[in-house]
């Protein structure tokens, strides 16, 4: 994919085409479009009824509106200039940043392809994957930040955080041109998104009832359901990420639900062993652990590799909320960290360890046989993400904080909760 991608560079063209073909594919483009609906479907259905069942009864529309918003704000600012500075070329600045030559679309018919598919359609795939990123963010802020501080945040984020990392991971930028392998979003997602939530959580500081009285979730069946919504909507996120109807979207098509199959697994034991009770909400994010940690790796990996990085990632997932959450004391609300910081840090390692050289198109190290090599640059990958997120997310925090006069809401909404304090309505009106 390097070259094909380089070639389409030069040309301003999106990066991450398929093919080199620029002759429009009909199936290609059906399934690119139907990838985008199911990624679609995964923010605005799957997401919101896992983050929503997971939340206190007081808190449900507050949350549900946190994702939507973050939604809709990312997909506004995508189109305005995230998508330039993410898939064009920067120039001087290309090894971190694209340029502006596609703001809005500007210059860029509905008829130009991008490999196969309308360039159109590219965009607006990759426009699902900026807003789901900052979406799973908020889950390690609920129930506390204004929903003002949010919104001008998700502005920020989008431009300064997610098409930064976008572009030097997947738009021709240093890591890149290093041969980092991310498939669907292991580093330019999962982690950005975990690090985010974990440098916010710390920074807003914990709830005021946190670690004093049971926060329980409003409903472990709608979280069960979402996630359910989510892995149906993973396959549009991973197979949809071979930007084709090919080969390699059925190689991510089988390694996300074996994947995904045995981190579920293994959450469920590690509960089974250690609390003696294998809960539902264990085995919702179980899923989603190992959706998370086989997305890097979905298009280079078999099911041999699939399966060892699921039953790992559920072991992850697991230890991130029940032992490192613990040890460090932080309020993660939802554990967007312990489950996507971490089995993305993961995910992003063992795409290294497990790639198999037939199924590395895209022209990196590990087509010539250097297996530590390729390690050693997703490492790098990690380590730069989560230091670049942190900093740059700690920075348009203050700054989205001094522009709306405090990010933490007070007291009493806390206690009264957001969705009537905030929003004038009820989730459930029991």
């Amino acid at each position: 994919m390097k070259k094909k991608a380089l070639a389409l560079l030069a040309s301003l063209s999106p990066v991450l085409a398929f093919a080199e073909e620029s002759k429009l594919d009909t199936g290609d483009t059906a399934w690119m479009i139907t990838a985008t609906a199911l990624v679609v479907l995964m923010t605005v259905g799957g997401l919101i009824l896992f983050y929503g069942g997971m939340t206190r009864f007081k808190n449900v529309v507050n949350t549900v509106m946190m994702v939507l918003m973050a939604y809709a704000v990312a997909i506004v600012v995508w189109f305005l200039w995230g998508y330039s500075l993410a898939f064009t070329d920067g120039g001087p600045l290309n090894a971190f940043i694209g340029g502006l030559s596609k703001v809005l679309l500007h210059g860029v018919s509905y008829k130009d392809l991008s490999g196969t598919y309308p360039e159109w359609v590219f965009a607006t795939f990759q426009s699902t994957f900026a807003a789901i990123t900052i979406a799973l963010a908020a889950g390690a802020v609920i129930e506390r930040m204004k929903f003002s501080t949010w919104v001008v945040f998700v502005i920020l984020w989008i431009t300064f955080v997610y098409a930064p990392i976008a572009h030097i991971v997947w738009g021709g930028g240093f890591l890149f041109e290093k041969g980092a392998l991310d498939f669907a979003g292991g580093t330019v997602v999962h982690i950005n998104a975990g690090v985010t939530g974990l440098v916010l959580a710390l920074l807003l500081g914990k709830r005021k009832d946190y670690g004093r009285a049971a926060i329980l979730p409003s409903s472990v069946i709608l979280t069960a359901l979402g996630a359910g919504l989510l892995w149906f909507g993973w396959f549009g996120f991973n197979a949809g990420s071979a930007f084709g109807a090919n080969e390699v979207a059925g190689v991510a098509l089988l390694t996300t639900n074996l994947a995904t199959s045995a981190a579920l697994i293994s959450w469920v034991l590690m509960e089974w062993i250690t609390a003696k009770k294998p809960t539902l909400l264990g085995a919702a994010s179980g899923a989603i652990a190992g959706l998370v940690a086989i997305t890097p790796a979905a298009g280079f990996v078999d099911a041999t590799g699939a399966l060892i990085i699921g039953l790992i990632a559920g072991i992850v997932g697991w230890v991130g909320v029940y032992v490192v959450k613990k040890a460090f004391g932080y309020d993660d609300s939802l554990d967007a960290f312990g489950v996507h910081g971490l089995a993305g840090i993961w995910g992003a390692i063992a795409t290294g360890i497990f790639a198999l050289q037939e199924l590395a198109w895209d022209g990196s190290p590990l087509q010539n046989g250097d297996r530590v090599g390729q390690i050693i640059v997703q490492i790098e990958s990690v380590l730069f993400t989560i230091v670049f997120t942190a900093i740059m997310t700690t920075i348009l925090f203050f700054i989205a904080k001094a522009i709306t006069g405090g990010a933490r809401v007070d007291e009493e909404t806390e206690t009264m909760g957001l969705d009537e304090a905030v929003h004038g309505e009820r989730g459930f009106n029991i």
